[in-house]
């Protein structure tokens, strides 16, 4: 048994009820049921559908997200997620280096990064090195007036610690701001890598070993070994190339507005929704939501 989960953005909420009823028809599915006026919708299905991904590239035309997951099993026990462009709105790494005017050509790096063009951690070395002698106090800064957080991020976290399930922060960026971002958001556990000060001033490197790729899928091995966990329990969450490890091994692996390349390599797409798509497609309605 399959659920096929249709979604929108919820700033503009627009799925129509004929489009859902449609689709229900055309592929034999059960009733369909609301999880979100107008915002979301599922019904359950007895195959995959054929068809599923030219209908998914049909829907991506109307605003619409369609993910079709086995039945058995998606309510997850564990989420594990990237921070940049995912948990928040922002990469940190371009946001610091905008203070010391070379925001543009990191930020050219960045992208290129995530795409899978550069390797991580060679990027992120470079990066790091056009920072040396920044103000340490700039990290504070650019937290409280540059970071932003990504739609949905707390219903997300307080509606899965509300249900039993362990919420682990893991990024490439950097614990200065993972902290922050997972206490605001009330996550179990943080890992990052360390931007390494002196006579407090950025020196312009960051601590050995750089958690990149293999350290996220580590971080999956390690935390569900210790909770007693499956991998088949844990709900990964990213949308950069360093984050395919750990989505591909995840039991659920979402790609969040994803770079096109990554988005390629994984069977969730949320890219019209936000964060609580990720509740959506476990069979939450809305009024299940926590605060």
């Amino acid at each position: 048994m399959f659920i096929a989960t249709l979604l929108t953005a919820p700033s503009t909420p627009s799925l129509d009820p004929a489009l859902v009823d449609s689709l229900r028809n055309a592929w034999g599915g059960g009733e369909a049921t609301w999880l979100a006026p107008d915002e979301a919708a599922e019904f359950p299905l007895e195959t995959l559908p054929a068809n599923q991904w030219e209908v998914w590239a049909e829907l991506q035309g109307m605003g619409v997200d369609l993910i079709v997951l086995p039945a058995e099993g998606r309510r997850k026990k564990m989420l594990l997620a990237d921070m940049d462009s995912t948990m928040i709105q922002q990469e940190c790494i371009d946001e610091l280096a905008d203070e010391v005017g070379v925001g543009d050509f990191v930020k050219d790096i960045t992208a290129r990064a995530m795409n899978g063009e550069l390797d991580f951690e060679g990027a992120l070395i470079e990066r790091v090195g056009l920072l040396k002698g920044l103000d340490e106090a700039v990290i504070g800064k650019v937290l409280d007036t540059r970071i932003t957080f990504m739609p949905g991020g707390k219903a997300l976290l307080a509606t899965m610690k509300a249900n039993g399930a362990y919420a682990a922060l893991v990024s490439g960026g950097f614990t200065a701001f993972t902290a922050r971002v997972a206490d605001t958001l009330g996550f179990d556990e943080n890992r990052a890598n360390t931007l390494l000060t002196a006579d407090g001033k950025l020196s312009g490197d960051v601590g050995r070993p750089i958690l990149g790729r293999e350290a996220k899928v580590q971080a999956l091995k390690d935390i569900t070994a210790r909770l007693g966990l499956a991998h088949a329990d844990v709900m990964a969450v990213g949308d950069g190339a360093n984050d395919l490890g750990m989505l591909g091994l995840a039991g659920a692996g979402v790609a969040l507005h994803a770079k096109p390349s990554v988005a390629a390599e994984c069977d969730i797409r949320i890219n019209h929704g936000d964060l609580t798509a990720l509740l959506y497609i476990q069979g939450y309605a809305k009024p299940d939501f926590a605060a």
